[in-house]
């Protein structure tokens, strides 16, 4: 798919994605949204040089053909996968490290709700975070496709996870997930709930996707040796008048983290090790994708004016038709 100046997305014709030999062609069956395809669409958030202009962060499939340089991996083998662009495509090109199976049980819209979701959350929570058992976490936008997956994962590494969502549905949902509560932060500050629920001690994470507008707030919700991590700046770029005593005083961590722009190795690397953590607890049924609604491929605008809504609970998933 291709976007025209006025933002809006079209099908078009593109060439055959080249194939290496570490590698796999798979037909692509679904792919889903993200916030990362709305500034795309702008021209705000170009691919990784290199890679595909196609849009898309995310597929599930069949593979097509196996490289001779992989192993283990065979024609109509059921796969799912993050990629750096290229998902709102009939065939995409990944590479084998890169490729997890689909759980027996998962229907395709499934799988593809999982990848950058829970990929990301991974890293932010496991390797940025340090998340332990006796972990509290902030969730902000607890009910968007991240903060769905992460409070899963944190419910599953036996922490606490507080999140903020701005409608009773959503954080009902958040509650259903494991939630150990979920702040409305339409109706105020949420930092004095924060330290209300943790007995005045603050939070050891916050994933936080505002960026300056909640920055004083997050600092006051922070334990000590707390970490912001900051995955978007839908609020703002720019902090002004930064109290660096305040953060020296409490030990306080600011960490900025894009799983896109990571390298392919690095990228395989979390890929093993997210699939030895949560491919057993999907086929277990202890974690599961959130799917907010399907649609056909040739909706990809009203789906993509639904996600500009803020609407969504959970993933938006393109049903790519052949």
């Amino acid at each position: 798919m291709s976007t025209t100046k006025k933002k809006s997305l079209y099908i078009a014709e593109a060439d055959e994605p080249e194939m290496l030999d570490d590698e796999l062609l798979v037909q692509v069956k679904a792919t889903a949204l993200n916030r990362a395809d709305l500034l795309q669409k702008r021209g705000l958030y170009p691919p990784p040089q290199g890679e595909s202009s196609i849009m898309g962060l995310e597929m599930s499939g069949v593979v097509e053909k196996a490289g001779a340089n992989t192993s283990g991996w065979r024609r109509g083998d059921r796969v799912f996968a993050l990629l750096p662009g290229g998902g709102y495509a009939e065939r995409v090109s990944i590479p084998a490290g890169m490729a997890m199976r689909i759980p027996d049980h998962f229907s395709f819209e499934e799988a593809a709700a999982v990848p950058e979701v829970f990929l990301t959350a991974y890293l932010n929570l496991f390797e940025l975070g340090g998340l332990k058992p006796d972990h509290t976490v902030l969730i902000h936008a607890g009910a968007s496709g991240v903060g769905t997956a992460a409070i899963q994962l944190v419910r599953e590494a036996g922490a606490t996870s507080i999140v903020t969502a701005g409608s009773e549905e959503k954080r009902n949902t958040c509650i259903s997930l494991g939630a150990s509560s979920a702040i409305d932060y339409k109706a105020g500050p949420f930092a004095p709930d924060v330290l209300a629920a943790t007995g005045g001690k603050g939070v050891d994470i916050i994933l936080d996707f505002l960026g300056s507008s909640y920055w004083e707030q997050n600092m006051e919700a922070l334990a000590i040796d707390g970490r912001l991590i900051v995955l978007a700046t839908m609020g703002g770029n720019i902090v002004k008048d930064v109290d660096l005593g305040f953060m020296l005083r409490r030990r306080l961590q600011l960490i900025g983290s894009s799983l896109r722009s990571r390298s392919r190795a690095d990228k395989i690397r979390l890929t093993a090790g997210f699939a030895a953590f949560a491919l057993p607890l999907f086929e277990q049924g202890r974690l599961k994708p959130v799917i907010d609604s399907v649609w056909e491929w040739e909706k990809v605008n009203e789906a993509h004016q639904h996600m500009e809504k803020n609407r969504n609970t959970g993933k938006i998933i393109l049903r790519v038709e052949q």
